[in-house]
């Protein structure tokens, strides 16, 4: 057998590894530049504090997660992923247009115990995992924003409009998964972390 083309018959898959891995080891460069970039410490440290003074008694350990012995916010964030990833599949088919804006609607309300949960969750990180949980954050408002303004399109009768923000949105939302699995896998932050 010709050495030589068994080269030839695997360059293809070489190729897409080594993009892969690049494009691997720029974000969790970037990822590790976030962790040590210091710009918004002040204003984490403040928030830190204010949600840990918040009065919430028993519900902190309920929102955190403690009682089952993993995060709660990673369950939570599963209804308006679901709904916008289903609004996003249903968008491509015919007649789907009063399901779709139901489900954009259904997510945008199940977004709020889901953020409930990261808040409690984040209050207590440590600050290289807090800066990457605020830029999580930060994206989960843009897919918020996104996905309010493709539900009042859609409300307005401007079904193409209301698409094309849900893809916005689900881009958002796509980023924050990425940014919110770093923290919890890569990092192991738990019900039980500690700052």
């Amino acid at each position: 057998m010709d050495t030589d083309a068994l080269d030839l018959d695997t360059s293809a898959p070489t190729r897409h590894t080594s993009a892969l891995n690049t494009a691997a080891g720029w974000w969790l460069a970037a990822l590790d530049r976030l962790e040590r970039t210091e710009a918004a410490d002040g204003a984490i440290k403040a928030l830190q504090e204010g949600i840990r003074s918040l009065p919430l008694g028993a519900a902190r350990d309920l929102l955190r997660g403690r009682p089952l012995g993993h995060p709660v916010h990673p369950v939570l964030v599963q209804v308006p992923i679901g709904c916008w990833l289903s609004a996003a599949v249903l968008d491509a088919l015919p007649g789907t247009r009063r399901a779709s804006a139901a489900l954009t609607a259904v997510g945008l309300v199940g977004v709020a115990p889901a953020a409930v949960a990261g808040w409690a969750d984040w209050a207590d990180l440590p600050p290289q995992q807090a800066r990457v949980g605020l830029a999580h954050a930060v994206s989960n408002v843009a897919a918020v924003a996104c996905y309010a303004a493709s539900l009042t399109a859609r409300l307005r009768g401007r079904p193409m409009r209301g698409r094309l923000w849900s893809v916005g949105g689900l881009t958002a939302v796509g980023l924050s998964g990425a940014l919110g699995g770093h923290v919890a896998y890569r990092r192991a932050v738990g019900p039980d972390a500690t700052p």
